[in-house]
C-alpha cells in the first residue's frame, strides 16, 4: 500500500514551500493531483487537471482558477 502525503510533506514534495512559491512546471503537479483526484473520485478537480494539461499540450496558458485548484489540492 502506498502512502499519500498530505499537508507540509505534500507541499514540499510538489515544490511548494509557501503560498508565494509555485513549482516551475505546473504540469508535473497537475499529473500528481490528477492521479490523486481520480483515486478519490473528485470529478471537479479531475476536470481542472485535464484543462491544465490540455492547455499545456496546446501551447496555451492555463486558467489561473484551474492552477489554484491544483496547487491548493493537498493543503
Amino acid at each position: 500500500m502506498s502512502a499519500i502525503p498530505f499537508g507540509t510533506a505534500a507541499r514540499q514534495r510538489l515544490g511548494v514551500v509557501s503560498d508565494e512559491q509555485r513549482p516551475d512546471n505546473p504540469i508535473d503537479t497537475a499529473w500528481i493531483v490528477l492521479d490523486a483526484a481520480n483515486d478519490l473520485k473528485d470529478d471537479a478537480t479531475v476536470e481542472a487537471c485535464r484543462r491544465v494539461i490540455d492547455a499545456n499540450l496546446n501551447g496555451a496558458p492555463a486558467q489561473q482558477t484551474d492552477l489554484r485548484v491544483i496547487f491548493d489540492y493537498f493543503k
